[in-house]
């Protein structure tokens, strides 16, 4: 696998380009990376103003707008329970989406699209650190299979579109992110976020204490989404392949490690108390980054830096 010639890719800054799901965590990191740089020509649209999942509107869309290059974000996502509740809308809105914009993408002209999808397409055995070699080599994990499911089919589409058009469409997948715009749902977010919010909410009440699941064993990787959104655009600017490429921080943090930290960077004083009768899930989750590594690419923002900003955003954003 191999960085197609750089000059070969390069944009130029006025370029069309059509960052779908900009309102996202992901999609709205991609979107400050790319203007910070210098890129002044973004196609943006909420799903108010054009759903992707209807395909007449999206065709319609690109034969008005003509963007050149597409990075695909959009997507419905949600964490264990939602996928469990809703497994048909999780693998049909994101089917939809894919196709349409992928299609139309194709169609209409656009030299490339960068599709992203997340490191829960491995099997939830797979070889630790993960390659990208280890997809479609055993069983998903059950609880979000059907979002999973959607997101290989979209790997499997650029590689098509790729292999019988000779069309220019790569594919990044994700470890879990963090970051602006997160959610901080109390219910359906991710661990760090959930931990950010629990944490301030006891230093706000004055709470004693915090209970947490699990021992606190398992490890984790964690990549800001400003890092995410970097190697993005260095992907878009630099790798043209039929592979898939990880994007990882390749560093791992326990959970009570994690919460030690956070619990530290919010400020909150009382005592931290790990639920032992709770599961611990996956015990190791590490994706191996090193083909972007030898691209050229490496992440920038520690997980300190990254927490600390992510808080910042929180209590100046977020709704108690």
């Amino acid at each position: 696998m191999t960085a197609t010639d750089a000059s070969s890719l390069k944009l130029d800054k006025s370029a069309k380009i059509f960052v779908a799901g900009h309102c996202g965590l992901v999609g709205s990191a991609i979107v400050r990376r790319l203007r910070s740089i210098g890129y002044t020509n973004l196609i943006l649209r909420s799903r108010s103003e054009l759903d992707l999942t209807i395909q007449s509107a999206v065709k319609t869309f690109f034969s008005i707008e003509k963007p050149q290059y597409v990075i695909l974000a959009a997507a419905k996502v949600g964490g264990i329970h939602a996928n469990s509740t809703y497994p048909a809308d999780f693998i049909t809105i994101n089917l939809q989406i894919q196709t349409n914009v992928i299609d139309s993408a194709y169609r209409y002209g656009v030299k490339k699209l960068v599709f992203l999808g997340s490191s829960c397409i491995y099997p939830k055995h797979a070889p630790q650190p993960i390659p990208e070699s280890a997809l479609l080599t055993g069983p998903l994990e059950p609880t979000n299979e059907w979002y999973a499911i959607a997101k290989i089919a979209g790997i499997k589409m650029c590689q098509a579109y790729r292999i019988q058009y000779k069309w220019d469409a790569i594919s990044a997948m994700p470890t879990n992110l963090y970051g602006p715009n997160d959610n901080f749902h109390p219910e359906n977010s991710h661990v760090l976020p959930a931990l950010m919010r629990r944490f301030h909410q006891a230093k706000v009440s004055g709470d004693k204490e915090v209970v947490v699941w699990g021992s606190g064993s398992p490890l984790r990787e964690f990549l800001h989404v400003d890092d995410l959104a970097d190697a993005v655009v260095f992907l878009l600017e630099n790798y043209s392949d039929l592979e898939h490429v990880n994007v990882g921080s390749g560093k791992e943090v326990s959970i009570k490690e994690l919460a030690e930290l956070v619990k530290e960077v919010v400020g909150f004083e009382g005592e931290l108390v790990w639920d032992t009768s709770k599961p611990d899930g996956t015990p190791r989750k590490l994706m191996d980054n090193s083909t972007l590594a030898k691209l050229g690419w490496e992440p920038k923002i520690s997980l300190r830096d990254g927490i600390v900003g992510t808080y910042e955003w929180y209590v100046t954003n977020v709704k108690q």
